[in-house]
């Protein structure tokens, strides 16, 4: 387990190129947190140092959205399951789980065999700290990032 502390939004995408670094196709990463707490600027973050084409925005309303990279490397499969009410509902969005990297917000308890390792990120916002955008950084957030099976045994960032 690794616990940092974010300031700004430029450190939260930061951390996203850091955890890019380490990913490869069949990955998955799990993000938790209240609205605002960050999960889509750490994705935006990620998705730049992976190089995907177009810029990395939530994927509230559609569910899922992938961005490409330049062949052959996998593409960034980018889920927001705030609105799905089971692991079911999850699966039926037909995700190539295997040939992706796999970034789900609000997947907490959703994941269950669909892969043997992932790496979970918590965000914690302060209480009390402004939920208007994902940008708002009044305060630090508290970022705990977990690894989960043997792809994620020797977690390191």
């Amino acid at each position: 387990m690794i616990e940092l502390r974010i300031s700004t939004p430029e450190e939260m995408e930061a951390l996203g190129a850091r955890i890019a670094s380490r990913l490869e196709a069949g990955d998955l990463v799990v993000l938790s947190g209240e609205l605002g707490a960050g999960k889509t600027t750490l994705t935006r973050g990620l998705g730049e140092a992976l190089g995907v084409r177009g810029t990395v925005t939530s994927p509230t309303f559609v569910l899922a959205r992938t961005h490409p990279r330049g062949d052959p490397l996998p593409p960034l499969v980018h889920v927001d399951a705030y609105r799905l009410g089971s692991a079911t509902e999850l699966d039926d969005l037909d995700i190539d789980y295997p040939g992706s990297i796999v970034v789900v917000e609000w997947g907490a308890g959703m994941l269950d065999g669909v892969a043997e390792s992932w790496l979970e990120v918590d965000i914690e916002r302060p209480t009390g700290a402004s939920a208007a955008t994902d940008d708002s950084y009044a305060e630090p957030r508290s970022v705990i990032i977990t690894g989960h099976g043997p792809r994620w045994a020797d977690l390191r960032l």
